[in-house]
């Protein structure tokens, strides 16, 4: 989620979603370590609870790293042991670490020691064309004995080469049963599932079973299942009014705006807010507008949630109609 999840786009999602987890994009050790980490590592008081996703593969600069993810006051530090990029590899972390669970291991060791937060691991299933279960139970197991009790399991393999990053979140068959069978196996970790999750249904089947679900690119995509799958979690915690939310969004947007962060960047997060609405290009195409952008700044979004009024009018009925039904 390099570019996905920055600070903006979790304050936006943070108002969808009150009581959720976030995770930042994924943060090199590089970059915190020898660029400038408040860059990276600045956040907003309301994201909490929000973790710090790093990569890297050398034990002392991901414990330094995760040092700093203290000091700056985060909640959680996760590793990243899923991205199959090319340029990931080439710096030899993400997914190909699965192959050395060792190295994961000393790594999840050094990290705990130089912090006291929860030090927690987001992986695949396997590499390239192995799909024995016994491949990502043995690798659980490994930093299950380092001292990690909470894996967020992406339920495909990673194939290392001749897919692009896009093609292995759809080419690779999901196999959720494989996290349900972690859970058997690891009764006392946390397990959390990723990969294929797009609707609050879906979800739902599988919080019955594990302990949590992540949504990576349908959160991207489709801001308001992160709000509906609020409101089927908490139904006696009721969101504020989407026009509420725009307000609290506005001086947000205004403050960082007045900071210097350029306008395609603070709005790239809600472009997909009003997906399967009538307007729903419309609102994208006026926030990727540069004329718009520079005239109106951070008021450009309230130009184009006006522009929307009727679609969204009728989109708030067919949603109260269909919150009804799922209550019978």
């Amino acid at each position: 989620m390099i570019d996905v999840t920055d600070r903006h786009c979790r304050y936006f999602h943070r108002q969808l979603a009150p009581t959720a987890r976030l995770y930042t994009e994924m943060v090199t050790t590089g970059a915190l370590l020898y660029g400038q980490a408040s860059r990276h590592l600045d956040f907003d008081p309301a994201e909490h609870p929000v973790a710090l996703q790093l990569g890297g593969s050398d034990p002392y600069d991901l414990a330094r790293a995760a040092r700093l993810g203290a000091q700056w006051g985060y909640d959680e530090i996760n590793l990243n042991c899923g991205c199959p990029s090319d340029r990931v590899q080439q710096g030899a972390f993400g997914a190909c670490l699965m192959a050395e669970p060792l190295k994961v291991a000393d790594c999840v060791r050094a990290m705990q020691d130089a912090t006291s937060l929860p030090v927690t691991v987001k992986h695949r299933l396997g590499l390239d064309h192995e799909e024995s279960y016994d491949f990502v139970r043995d690798f659980v197991g490994i930093l299950y004995e380092a001292g990690c009790r909470v894996f967020i399991v992406h339920a495909r393999n990673a194939i290392l080469r001749g897919l692009s990053p896009r093609e292995n979140r759809q080419i690779p068959p999901l196999r959720p049963q494989y996290a349900h069978r972690l859970k058997a196996d690891f009764p006392d970790a946390v397990i959390v599932l990723n990969g294929g999750l797009a609707d609050v249904a879906s979800c739902l089947h599988w919080l019955e079973q594990l302990d949590g679900v992540m949504l990576g690119r349908a959160a991207w995509h489709h801001p308001d299942v992160l709000s509906q799958l609020h409101q089927a979690l908490e139904p006696h915690s009721p969101l504020p009014a989407r026009e509420e939310i725009l307000e609290t969004l506005l001086p947000y947007l205004a403050r960082h705006h007045a900071q210097g962060v350029p306008m395609p960047i603070l709005v790239r997060g809600l472009l997909g807010w009003h997906a399967g609405t009538k307007g729903a290009r419309k609102w994208r195409r006026m926030l990727s507008d540069p004329a718009i952008l520079n005239r109106l700044g951070p008021q450009a979004v309230r130009h184009a949630w006006r522009a929307l009024q009727p679609g969204l009018m009728a989109r708030a009925g067919g949603l109260a109609s269909s919150a009804g039904q799922s209550r019978m």
